[in-house]
């Protein structure tokens, strides 16, 4: 005979074990409930959005890559300048791993000032035919132009200054010096000299229409954007009268 406590008990079990439609229906709640915190974006890194404007704006800037670009301006928490900046920096680093490269193509452009009495003609050099019919690489060879009818530099770089040119800048200087305290004298001198010719090497000289970035600079940038080593081969610079 089976004693009624057994049924009793297991009346009991069925009406406390929940069915699957409503384990589900339970889960389903339980979730609706869950912290914002807990939910799957928890660990996603909170970046900032770079807009597809910005990394247009830095290309048409720079001429790198888009992706050169994008990475930038991530690396710079979406500051436009600071991208500037790094962009610059790994165009530096860029064109030094390209120092051993050979020359064999380059174009040579020219510029004339609109009243017709100044003008330059620069010769820009790279490694192949295909960088050198670039339209992009012709219009640097002829900013370059502009600038050196525009600053009238005398020298293309450093090494190029004369030792008549530093003896004759020096003796300049050494008199404006004369009277400071020996200590420092030598040091002014120095810095004087420095930024004498500095203004005079062409190299050195910040850009005309971007004085942020020197000519070295504007070099730097355009091998990383073409990808080719490139660099001034020689300039000449014509004025009306002017020997």
């Amino acid at each position: 005979m089976i004693s009624p406590l057994f049924f009793w008990m297991k009346g009991k079990r069925n009406d406390e074990t929940p069915s699957p439609t409503k384990r589900v229906a339970e889960k389903s709640v339980k979730q609706e409930k869950l912290p914002p915190e807990t939910s799957s974006n928890k660990n996603m890194p909170n970046k900032n959005v770079i807009s597809t404007e910005t990394i247009k704006e830095l290309r048409e800037q720079t001429g790198v890559s888009i992706m050169q670009c994008k990475k930038a301006l991530e690396e710079a928490g979406g500051d436009f300048e600071k991208a500037l900046v790094i962009l610059r920096k790994k165009s530096g680093e860029f064109a030094a791993k390209k120092n051993d490269r050979t020359f064999h193509a380059g174009v040579v452009q020219a510029y004339i000032h609109a009243n017709g009495t100044v003008g330059a003609i620069v010769e820009l050099n790279c490694e192949t035919d295909f960088v050198a019919n670039n339209e992009g690489f012709k219009s640097l060879a002829r900013d370059i132009a502009m600038h050196v009818t525009a600053a009238n530099p005398k020298f293309l770089k450093q090494t190029d200054i004369t030792e008549a040119d530093q003896k004759a800048a020096r003796g300049v200087f050494e008199a404006e010096v004369a009277g400071k305290p020996e200590a420092v004298k030598k040091t002014i001198l120095d810095g004087k000299l420095k930024a004498y010719f500095s203004e005079m090497v062409l190299l050195d000289q910040p850009f005309i229409k971007d004085s942020s970035v020197t000519i070295q600079g504007l070099l730097d940038q355009a091998t990383q954007k073409f990808g080719e080593k490139t660099a001034i081969g020689k300039f000449s610079r014509i004025k009306v009268l002017e020997a």
